[in-house]
């Protein structure tokens, strides 16, 4: 088991490597158009800290593991906001944009209980994943009629142009190496869940979610630390809708797959509370403090020792 241990941790390694180089090489391309930061948290570096997930949960489905395809996008959710956002706000203040409030936000909760409905018959198939993508559009479409920043110069420089060639190279540096890694995580979970005799759904919603959850670990927390709050609060609230409609739609049109029941009555509920809790605490007080990331924090402990225990 050991090697297979191995080969996970450098899997997890090579899909930080990739995410980093995908953030990096996307977010440049996005702030050279002069498109506004929250904008670009929402969807840019939304959908690049979200390859992971994506190349996970869909190889992951490809192979027959349903659990950890699911679980892994679960766990991620919950990630975000009671690790990502809570070890964000311990590092620094996040304060939440009144536009965060009023439409992202809501409209993340609204897609977490539209997913806990459809996987009540216990799978998400071919018309599940087209509500899911539909969903993801219609967030695209109001996103990106908000996108360009009005008061910015959004032609970019000669000098900027220059540097497309490095980005584009970033770009595909990172996909080739989330592919790598996504397949090697995948296939050592399964066989060091077998080993230890736990079960898919725990490997997913706890090692690998928290192993694809990396990229937006790594980059809210820096957000936060240097002030950029748009770019740290748009990362999570962009990249659990990406989970859901973007990862979980195109695994229900190319790979139908079953859902666990006990997730029904846990793990999508916990998902939903969180993503409440969070509207909540935002619209009250406008910003999560250091007090409130140790409380998500907890979330995430407890989350994690009742889905071991249950």
């Amino acid at each position: 088991m050991a090697t297979q241990i191995i080969i996970l941790i450098f899997g997890l390694i090579l899909l930080y490597i990739g995410s980093e180089f995908l953030v990096n090489g996307s977010s440049s391309t996005a702030l050279m158009f002069s498109v506004k930061p929250v904008i670009v948290g929402l969807t840019i570096v939304s959908f690049a800290t979200s390859a992971p997930e994506l190349l996970v949960s869909f190889i992951a489905a490809l192979k027959g593991s349903g659990d950890i395809s699911i679980g892994n996008i679960l766990g991620s959710n919950v990630i975000n906001i009671a690790l990502v956002l809570g070890i964000s706000a311990m590092v620094r203040k996040v304060d939440i944009k009144e536009q965060i409030i009023k439409f992202e936000l809501p409209y993340m909760i609204f897609i977490s209980i539209v997913f806990w409905i459809l996987c009540l018959d216990c799978e998400i198939g071919y018309i599940d994943g087209i509500i899911l993508l539909s969903l993801l559009f219609t967030f695209l479409f109001v996103s990106i009629k908000n996108a360009i920043d009005k008061d910015q110069n959004n032609r970019p420089s000669d000098k900027s142009l220059k540097k497309l060639s490095i980005i584009t190279f970033l770009i595909i540096a990172g996909i080739f190496a989330l592919a790598l890694g996504a397949n090697m995580v995948v296939k050592n979970a399964i066989l060091i869940a077998k080993t230890m005799g736990l079960s898919e759904v725990f490997i997913g919603i706890s090692i690998v979610a928290l192993g694809t959850s990396l990229p937006e670990l790594a980059t809210s927390a820096v957000a936060a630390a240097k002030g950029h709050s748009d770019i740290s609060v748009g990362n999570v609230v962009g990249s659990n809708i990406f989970n859901i409609c973007l990862v979980m739609g195109i695994v229900g049109i190319y790979n139908p797959t079953n859902v666990n029941k006990s997730l029904l009555y846990f793990e999508i509920p916990f998902m939903v509370f969180l993503s409440i809790i969070f509207f909540i605490t935002s619209m009250k007080y406008k910003k999560i403090n250091a007090m409130s990331g140790v409380v998500f924090v907890v979330f995430f402990l407890i989350y994690n020792i009742i889905s071991y225990t249950k």
